[in-house]
């Protein structure tokens, strides 16, 4: 849908204007037809630079919803509307404020169906740039504006449009002529061209002001928008039964603007209004109803933008009284002094009248609705209530039973209490009751249930049937508030509550900071955290570094700080090390949390104090003097620039050698001069320094001897060797003499192999200076090794002796003494076994060993016999655990099963083992005093 047109330049004084004017109206277009249209191209519309055009796309009346778009040259290449160019979805017109060179091209206007989303394309019309000059400055002119007067309605989104021509292009601003700013729901589009109001509201109503200005002046557009609303429904009426003679009254409301009148039908039929029939603002009332008054009826509500409906049915009934639907309660239980009320209301059209009796006896005073009140009551009231109603239909009658109780009393009720974190406590509530009542406890802590069962590591309640005493075990601090204890019955309730104060450790103190640090001190300051009920008594400062295990305890000025001061000073710090502090507070109760940390901080630098300790040395190779020290860490250089400074001299001048090494981390200095003789010595010391000054150098001067010389002696004489078992051989030879001049002896170097081994690929062992054997353990059994000796210092190694031999032992047996039999008599324990048979490659047995102990000890004691028996005088106040293993030359065989003696033993018992030892806790033993005497069965 759309129109064709021709242009029309018109003269305005201070601008020029061009139009593309409508004067051909199109009907529907079938699809041959569109195709056709598309390639008809229109006339050119010939524009100056600068000018404003506007291009017209209007539909037809009745057109339904439908939005516009324009299309520049090709598609898919859309017309992008800005501060210049303004599509408008009342008219859908182009506006295009300022025509510039990039303008020049094909237009087509596109309109689309918002409910069929179908399109309809217009024929391009050519815009092209006239060569005669360009377009002058001129004011704006708005060509797209809204209403004078426009009615919206309620909760709907209402949408302004306003745009101007003009040279500068126009600014667009928006403003209510009251002054009053748009809320942040009002939202400005297209480049201002368009305000968007949703779900207006009678307060959006008013008059709204669009200003377009530019260079040369500004144009202002008004219009007024007016608030209406439909009627809408406030209280609708509902289908209602009502008794005969009864008064019905029907509430219909209804807002809207203009404020909507009523009207009632019934079924279908203009109400009037008539005696028994009265409407007032919409509300319907018809008394003494009869059964003709059944039926359907309907309320209207209206204004000149809507009319609304709401129905209902009205029905009539006329019956007899019935208690069916709305029984009287069988029992009822109150307590003495109380006030109960009996209810009588049975189903009855019109309403029954209704009459009380207790038993046989009538004449009770009735309420107004026809219930019964009894006040005061006493036990003289109990029992059986009967109401009778009646009306013109019928009669019927409900009984209800009264029993009368005594009231509950607690008998002992919770006390407040002051408790420590970490008791337990049990806070009492026990209670007299009527016998005929159950009864029930629940506990309410600072006004919440308590959850027995989610909180059972705490709560638990205790007591007998008429007490519900509340247990709390393991107190904290959170349990600190009030407890309410509260004891119901079907008639009654009564409650009792206590306060519970829980004193702990103070909370940790709050914003730890550094005042002010040095090069060994810092000022702390902190707040005080909570004190837990219980006052702060001292406060601990703690700090920790780089180098600290942790947080440790520092020494502060004064030493004890009391709970009523916030801040210290930190003393004996490092200098130069990056500190973290925090503060702990005490009070009668303990220690508390600590505080978060301080801010990392560092002191200042300073003088190196400490020299470096353990200053040693010697070896090295020909011409050294090699000097050591333990390097000094990182938490004591105390600066930057931290080094040593080392000094020596020969043994017995006085004037030093100085140098410096410059790496903290270095912990040895190698001098080198041929001048020096082997094992010359040599006084040492050692200093410190940093970017500070000069530190001191350690407090005693070390005498420290060149390089030494390879040994130059004769190999180890005397050199032999024993196997000690299947696994030991042990070595022995005598020591070497040697002379100061040649060095020290560190010790001596046996190497081994065995007999299927290489002598190049020996292992070796050492042993000290003033040592003279060595064992060497792990070896095979049953097979032979050689070894050799020879003498070491830290300059080399000297000849090995000559090689020596030994053959380890067969292993022991891997048959451990079978079949441990037992017998008690008196004090005795008699025990005897299976001998064990050493296998062919296993060693001889020599004998056994007995080991045994109480359950109290932790080590064994041993009986060696060459027997397969054995005696053992015991007294019997513990268990005893006894084994057996066979002992030969390679080494103790494996041992039996433990068995258990136990200490019930009577004067005569036996047994055999393996017991089943391990079904016993020995810890769980207690240690006993006991003495024995052992004596072998020979």
């Amino acid at each position: 849908w759309f129109y064709y047109g021709k242009i029309c330049s018109l003269f305005m004084g201070k601008y020029f204007l061009v139009l593309f004017f409508p004067n051909i109206q199109l009907t529907f277009l079938s699809k041959t037809d569109l195709e056709n249209s598309r390639t008809k191209m229109r006339s050119a519309v010939s524009v100056r630079e600068g000018q404003g055009v506007v291009l017209l796309c209007g539909p037809p009346p009745r057109a339904g919803e439908l939005s516009f778009a324009w299309i520049f040259n090709e598609y898919p290449s859309f017309v992008q509307e800005d501060s210049r160019r303004f599509v408008s979805q009342e008219t859908g017109h182009l506006y295009i404020a300022k025509v510039e060179p990039s303008d020049v091209g094909n237009y087509t206007c596109v309109v689309t169906s918002t409910v069929t989303n179908s399109q309809v394309l217009g024929s391009p019309t050519p815009l092209v740039l006239r060569t005669d000059g360009v377009m002058g400055e001129y004011e704006p002119k708005i060509e797209v504006q809204f209403p004078e007067t426009l009615p919206a309605a309620k909760g709907s989104t209402v949408k302004l449009e306003c745009f101007a021509l003009g040279n500068p292009v126009p600014q667009i601003n928006w403003r209510r002529t009251d002054g009053l700013p748009f809320p942040s729901k009002i939202k400005l589009r297209k480049s201002n061209g368009m305000i968007e109001i949703p779900n207006f509201q009678q307060e959006d109503a008013g008059l709204y002001e669009c200003i377009t200005e530019n260079s040369r002046g500004k144009n202002i557009a008004r219009g007024r928008l007016t608030y209406y609303a439909k009627p809408h429904w406030i209280q609708t009426i509902k289908d209602t039964e009502v008794a005969v003679e009864d008064t019905l009254y029907w509430d219909c409301r209804a807002s809207g603007k203009p404020k909507p009148s009523y009207r009632w039908l019934k079924n279908g039929d203009q109400l009037s209004v008539e005696g028994r029939i009265q409407i007032e603002n919409g509300a319907l009332t018809i008394s003494n109803l009869n059964l003709t008054d059944s039926g359907r009826y309907q309320c209207i509500a209206e204004n000149k933008h809507g009319v609304i409906y709401s129905s209902a049915e009205l029905r009539v009934v006329a019956s007899a009284p019935d208690f069916s639907k709305n029984p009287m309660k069988k029992l009822i239980q109150v307590q003495i002094g109380r006030t109960v009320d009996f209810e009588c209301k049975p189903k009855a059209s019109p309403k029954a009248k209704c009459s009380w009796k207790k038993g046989e006896q009538a004449g009770i005073v009735l309420l107004k609705d026809g219930g019964l009140r009894l006040v005061n009551v006493t036990k003289a009231d109990a029992g059986s209530y009967t109401c009778l109603a009646t009306n013109q239909f019928g009669t019927a009658s409900g009984t209800t039973n009264l029993i009368v109780t005594e009231p509950t009393r607690i008998t002992l009720a919770p006390s407040n209490m002051d408790v420590t974190v970490g008791e337990s406590v049990v806070l009492p509530c026990q209670v007299q009751h009527d016998p005929i009542l159950d009864i029930s406890f629940t506990w309410y802590f600072n006004g919440t249930l308590t959850d027995f069962k989610k909180d059972a590591s705490h709560f638990e309640k205790v007591g007998g049937s008429a007490s519900g005493d509340l247990m709390i075990r393991n107190i904290q601090l959170k349990h600190s508030g009030k407890y309410v204890c509260m004891v119901k019955t079907e008639v009654d309730s009564v409650a009792s509550a206590a306060d519970l104060i829980v004193r702990g450790s103070p909370g940790p103190p709050e914003h730890v900071k550094v005042d002010e640090i040095t090069d060994t001190t810092a000022q702390i300051s902190w707040q005080e955290g909570t004190d837990n009920h219980s006052p702060v008594t001292t406060y601990t400062i703690q700090a920790r570094t780089p180098f600290s295990v942790g947080w440790q305890r520092v020494t502060t000025v004064p030493d004890v700080i009391d709970g009523k001061t916030f801040t210290t000073t930190v003393v004996d710090l490092n200098p130069w090390v990056e500190y973290e502090f925090r503060v702990v507070a005490s009070n009668k109760i303990g220690g508390g949390e600590p505080s978060l940390p301080s801010e990392k901080v560092r002191t200042e630098e300073a003088v190196p104090e400490i020299p470096p300790s353990e200053v040693s040395g010697g070896g090295g190779s020909r011409s050294e003097l090699v000097i050591t020290w333990d390097p000094i860490p990182e938490e004591l250089q105390n600066g930057e620039g931290f080094g040593y400074v080392v000094a020596f001299r020969p043994f017995g001048t006085t004037t030093w050698i100085q140098t410096v090494v410059t790496s903290p981390d270095t912990p040895r200095y190698v001098f080198r001069n041929e001048s020096i003789l082997p094992f010359s010595p040599y006084e040492v010391k050692v200093g410190v320094y940093n970017n500070k000054g000069e530190g001191p150098f350690s407090s005693n001067i070390t005498t420290v001897n060149s390089h030494e010389i390879p040994l130059n002696t004769a190999p180890p004489s005397g050199v032999s060797a024993t196997s000690l078992s299947s696994s030991v051989i042990e070595v022995s030879w005598t020591a070497i003499p040697w002379k100061m001049s040649s060095g020290r002896l560190l010790g001596y170097e046996v190497r081994y192999w065995n007999n299927g081994g290489k002598e190049e690929s020996s292992n070796r062992v050492k042993a000290a200076g003033n040592e003279t054997s060595i064992r060497i353990t792990g070896l095979k059994s049953n097979l032979a090794y050689y070894t050799a000796v020879r003498a070491y210092n830290s300059a080399g190694a000297g000849p090995f002796s000559a090689t020596v031999n030994a053959t380890t032992k067969k292993t022991p047996p891997s048959q451990p003494p079978g079949n441990v039999l037992w017998n008690v008599t008196d004090s005795r324990v008699i025990l005897s076994w299976e001998e064990v048979r050493a296998m062919e490659n296993e060693s001889e047995v020599t004998g056994y060993k007995v080991l045994y102990r109480t359950s109290s000890q932790t080590s064994m004691n041993v009986l060696n016999t060459d027997k397969t028996t054995a005696e053992l005088l015991l007294q019997f106040n513990e268990d005893y655990i006894i084994e057996v293993k066979a002992t030969t030359d390679g080494g103790d065989g494996t041992s039996s099963d433990q068995i258990l003696i136990p200490r019930l033993a009577s004067m005569d018992a036996r047994g055999s083992g393996p017991s089943v030892l391990n079904i016993f806790s020995v810890s769980s033993f207690l240690p006993t005093v006991f003495s024995l005497t052992l004596n072998s069965v020979l």
